[in-house]
């Protein structure tokens, strides 16, 4: 066994926080009625991809009927649906569709991890929850080679902005803000990128747009290619 499966092995047995606990457990017991003959995961969900990654993508938290009835990242759901729609074309992913843990998508060069391992009420993990579930993210990007952290959304950018500070990295004042497109260069010719988060509420309004978030990963692909 890896020390990447060791780690999730640990993250998936997690009950640090009474509250998502609750929450991911009453969820997965009570269903939502399109998929009541499912078996929901109901369990923290640890990262997913090619552990050899170059580009490491940072999202948000499980949400309640999707990663938290499949048991993998961004599967099951809207944003998925647009994520790995998008990383396929970009050729990050051999297929556009996630739907299970067993449908064949595979990650090629990308890793997905998440601020929060747990799914939240209303979509909103607390600080301290964020807190406690943060060296769990220390400890699974300390393990990928990562060349590019691709951060969705100002809660990933600010959860990958903190776990770069606390292996070493220092920014200066005031810390680089969120924005999609926004870089910041990191020690040993690595790069933030940050880019819209792919919820609903963002990609049904158009605030986030397929073309906006291929120019993002045409960018993260220039700078693996550039990076030493």
């Amino acid at each position: 066994m890896t020390k990447l499966e060791k780690l999730h092995q640990e993250m998936v047995a997690c009950r640090a926080c009474p509250r998502l606990v609750e929450w991911r457990e009453e969820v997965a017991r009570v269903k939502r009625r399109a998929y009541r003959e499912w078996t929901y995961w109901g369990k923290p969900v640890p990262g997913f991809g090619d552990a050899r990654a170059r580009l490491v993508i940072v999202g948000l938290a499980p949400a309640a009927h999707g990663a938290n009835r499949t048991g993998r990242m961004f599967t099951g759901d809207r944003s998925g649906d647009f994520l790995f729609s998008g990383l396929h074309r970009a050729g990050f992913a051999n297929q556009g569709t996630s739907e299970h843990r067993e449908d064949g998508l595979a990650l090629k060069d990308a890793f997905i991890v998440a601020a929060g391992r747990c799914a939240p009420p209303d979509n909103k993990p607390l600080p301290e929850e964020l807190a406690r579930c943060a060296p769990f993210l220390d400890r699974e990007m300390a393990l990928l080679p990562a060349r590019v952290f691709l951060a969705l959304g100002a809660i990933g950018w600010n959860a990958a902005l903190a776990s770069l500070e606390r292996g070493g990295v220092v920014f200066g004042s005031p810390r680089p803000a969120f924005g999609h497109g926004a870089e910041v260069a990191l020690p040993g010719g690595r790069t933030l990128v940050g880019c819209y988060h792919v919820s609903q509420q963002n990609t049904q309004t158009g605030r986030l747009t397929p073309a906006m978030f291929d120019a993002v990963m045409a960018r993260v692909r220039a700078l693996i290619a550039e990076a030493p």
